[in-house]
């Protein structure tokens, strides 16, 4: 831990890269998976296993924290960490992919958007500065700027009006931010599936001289391949020193792919989602426990996990807590997600370290690729 915000590249192996995030509440090991606890809460997890699984920092979202409990109610309770008693490094989401996503009503201008709440209709207005000073009393330590997301497939015109809006936003969200020993605000680069967007909105972006660079805007209905080329088409413009953070993302697959082309910090529902819904991650695949065949199967998920939801429960009882909605289906099963992305972070990080992360890659799609254990 330091006392201020540090980046330390440790590896690089080809463009795959190992560093540290090291800030007054902890060091984060990158790449890092973060898990998200968008109220203040990991669906279905203590947070004690949470940390207990790996996880350097957590995710909260400044959209559904302003909604309930309120930015100035957490700040009056100690704020976020001393209310939800995680102790580590916590980043907050600006709350614009929210607001675009969710809100039924809203109303964007240069100033920021009004928008209807989700919960009870009540209207709201985010600004840049508003933004800020919401993350700022949650007292996140990475804060993200605002900007607006456009859902793909969108127009040219539509795409570079928001990008360019969003890089005005990051100006505004800079002077907010002011100087807080400690934490950091990265930048959101955007420019949805056009080259030259994305290039000009990273390189600007670039010259604001932020602690962290995010890319958005992805995993937002595009094909894998086309996130992949935005990846490869923006991270050459990101400067080398600093985290590179790629927002929403992903799959198993999909963190792979993107730590090959030197991406730091992911973040996704995925895990958490897919196990109340019945879906495990495992070093062979994808397994959905609500599959007859699994009815009687005495077999754990995978008999070499570290993880007691994987190792010690059979699968016929998870598919029966499954198919019965019990609650406790899905916490085992995203107790299962959560150990595997952070194994999978884990042997990324051990494998740059020993210069053999493209064997590592290999191997762990291989293992996807064979598929689960075959029936009884």
């Amino acid at each position: 831990m330091t006392e201020t915000f540090q980046f330390k590249l440790l590896a690089t192996d080809g463009k795959a890269r190992r560093g540290e995030v090291s800030m007054p509440r902890g060091t984060i090991r990158t790449p890092a998976f973060m898990p998200v606890g968008t109220v203040g809460t990991v669906k279905a997890m203590y947070l004690d296993q949470v940390r207990e699984l790996g996880a350097d920092i957590i995710l909260g979202n400044t959209y559904h924290l302003m909604l309930r409990p309120g930015p100035e109610r957490v700040a009056r309770l100690g704020g976020l960490h001393d209310l939800i008693r995680w102790p580590y490094p916590i980043l907050t989401d600006s709350g614009g992919f929210q607001v675009m996503s969710l809100s039924g009503l809203r109303k964007l201008d240069e100033q920021g958007v009004t928008f209807k709440s989700h919960v009870d209709g009540a209207l709201h207005h985010m600004s840049p500065e508003r933004s800020i000073e919401i993350q700022g009393l949650l007292d996140s330590d990475i804060q993200m700027q605002l900007d607006e997301c456009v859902a793909l497939p969108a127009s040219r015109t539509e795409i570079e009006r928001a990008m360019e809006m969003s890089l005005r936003w990051a100006e505004r969200c800079k002077v907010a931010f002011g100087d807080q020993p400690g934490k950091a605000m990265f930048g959101i680069v955007q420019g949805g599936d056009i080259p030259h967007l994305r290039v000009r909105s990273a390189q600007a972006l670039a010259g604001l001289d932020l602690k962290g660079y995010a890319i958005g805007g992805l995993a937002v209905g595009e094909p894998q391949d086309v996130m992949l080329d935005m990846i490869d088409t923006t991270i050459p413009h990101m400067p080398f020193e600093k985290p590179r953070y790629l927002m929403g993302v992903g799959t198993p697959d999909d963190m792979l792919k993107s730590v090959a082309r030197g991406i730091d910090m992911f973040d996704c529902v995925m895990p958490t989602r897919s196990g109340r819904h019945g879906l495990a991650f495992t070093r062979r695949g994808r397994i959905n426990l609500r599959n007859a065949r699994h009815a009687e199967d005495t077999r754990p998920l995978d008999e070499e996990s570290n993880c007691p939801a994987a190792r010690d429960y059979s699968r016929a009882y998870l598919h029966h807590l499954i198919r019965a909605n019990e609650s406790l289906g899905g916490m085992l099963l995203t107790w299962n997600n959560l150990s595997y992305y952070q194994d999978l972070m884990a042997g990324i990080r051990k494998a740059i370290e020993e210069s053999r992360f493209a064997d590592f890659m290999a191997e762990t799609q291989e293992n996807w690729a064979r598929g689960d254990v075959a029936p009884l």
